[in-house]
């Protein structure tokens, strides 16, 4: 059992998702800081020097040893603006690597490697063009002479 369970760890996908969930938790921590320390201070003096992580609905006050009870909108909205901007990197990630797959895809497809030599039916037709410039003669209609109009006898009989 432990065998298996070494070899669903190692499998590529389950490496491939850990590392994307090490890199999301630093990318977090990121959009975290640009959406606290650098989006909000601003948009807060825009409303009128409101920190956003302030705003809520207190339903009940503190007494004694019972603690707050409060709504944070403020906190909902600044999670909000987290997840859009999450979203959005995300979003132009994928559309950027989908628009390169594409690209390779295309390239590659348009340029085909030139043949070395030509083809068996390309020599072929070659040589048939040969011939009818050499022969120079072809009756009306685009069809070869026949042995009587050509002047060539025909060919003896074989018994």
């Amino acid at each position: 059992m432990l065998k298996e369970f070494r070899d669903f760890i190692m499998r590529g996908n389950v490496l491939d998702l850990a590392i994307g969930i090490i890199i999301g938790a630093a990318f977090t921590t990121v959009v975290n800081s640009l959406v606290n320390d650098v989006l909000m201070p601003p948009i807060g003096v825009l409303v009128g020097g409101v920190d956003f992580s302030d705003i809520g609905i207190t339903l009940k006050e503190a007494s004694g040893d019972d603690p707050e009870v409060r709504i944070n909108i403020g906190l909902f909205i600044n999670a909000l603006i987290n997840f859009l901007i999450v979203a959005a990197a995300v979003f132009f990630i994928v559309k950027a690597v989908n628009n390169a797959m594409q690209r390779a895809r295309r390239k590659g497809e348009e340029t085909p490697e030139p043949p070395l030599e030509p083809s068996v039916e390309e020599r072929m037709l070659e040589t048939l063009q040969e011939m009818d410039a050499k022969l120079g003669r072809m009756a009306p209609g685009g069809l070869p002479p026949t042995p009587a109009e050509s002047g060539i006898p025909p060919a003896p009989a074989t018994d």
